[in-house]
């Protein structure tokens, strides 16, 4: 199965509301240029050093195009930061195919967080995020706890497959939490807190969830031994 990034901008998008051009501050592909050239520089710089200035460079785009946007850097950083999860979400949710058995799922599901959880990337993106829960916390709660995360879309398929029989789970909440501990193997944390320098190959991903995969469905499968 084939995981490619879905963050371009959607061929359905909007069309503007007339005469063929945008009204300021709504062209999806200027934002999403602007947004780009912003994560650059937040992932290369940080929150704190990093300046709109900064963006306007990287992102090439004036001063005036930016604040039409972005009215600050916290709501610039904020919009990236959703971005950033909104992207995520929608990449492990391609892999959860409904008509697929339970097993081929849960292993694609587990390669594509394993792989990207533990990312360059996503490690400088957490640490930025994590610098800044003082003085944004509402960021931080959405970003690992919105109303639509791994966790919830994890737990939606595990309620579908559970409706037709392939897994018998009571709390489909804990059992998603499970299972993305299981497959983050404890690398995340490892790179997170900077023991671990490089993210782990793809040979040790692959160890690791199915293992992940195998533990999880001995609890869960359909055919698990219930016990008083």
């Amino acid at each position: 199965m084939k995981h490619e990034p879905q963050n371009a901008i959607a061929l359905d998008a909007p069309a503007p509301a007339s005469g063929g051009r945008w009204a300021a501050g709504e062209d999806p592909v200027k934002r999403h240029q602007i947004l780009e050239g912003a994560k650059r520089v937040f992932m290369k710089m940080g929150f704190d050093a990093a300046s709109m200035n900064d963006v306007t460079r990287e992102a090439g785009v004036s001063k005036g195009t930016l604040y039409v946007y972005f009215a600050n850097k916290e709501d610039l950083f904020s919009a990236m930061m959703d971005s950033e999860r909104a992207h995520f979400v929608e990449l492990v949710r391609t892999v959860l195919a409904d008509e697929a058995d339970v097993a081929s799922c849960l292993y694609e599901f587990g390669m594509v967080f394993g792989t990207h959880v533990t990312s360059d990337k996503t490690i400088s993106a957490m640490r930025t995020v994590i610098g800044v829960r003082a003085r944004m916390p509402s960021l931080c709660q959405r970003f690992f706890s919105g109303p639509e995360n791994l966790r919830t879309v994890l737990r939606g398929f595990l309620e579908r497959k559970a409706a037709v029989g392939q897994v018998k789970i009571d709390d489909f909440d804990m059992a998603a939490r499970q299972f993305l501990e299981m497959a983050s193997g404890g690398y995340f944390k490892l790179r997170l807190f900077g023991d671990m320098d490089v993210p782990p190959s793809k040979e040790e991903i692959d160890y690791v969830v199915r293992g992940a995969v195998r533990v999880f469905l001995a609890a869960y499968g359909p055919n698990r031994r219930d016990q008083d």
